[in-house]
């Protein structure tokens, strides 16, 4: 399993159908911090995604992710 499949496998783990989007491989915190984008919600017209570099999911940190990949 390569590492952006341990990624997605680990994130669901934490929480089921949480949606994001990815640039590159989460290898490091600093990684986990900038390069994911996540999905709050979608605009009004129903087409656009309205997401944030913060991550919102309280149950979803760098540490509870990285033990998951760990296991993988």
């Amino acid at each position: 399993m390569n590492n952006i499949e341990k990624f997605w496998t680990a994130l669901f783990i934490l929480k089921d159908k949480v949606e994001c989007t990815v640039n590159g491989d989460i290898l490091t915190e600093d990684d986990f911090n900038n390069n994911i984008l996540w999905k709050t919600g979608i605009e009004a017209n129903g087409k656009t995604a309205i997401v944030t570099k913060t991550n919102p999911h309280s149950e979803i940190t760098w540490t509870k992710l990285k033990t998951e990949m760990d296991k993988l």
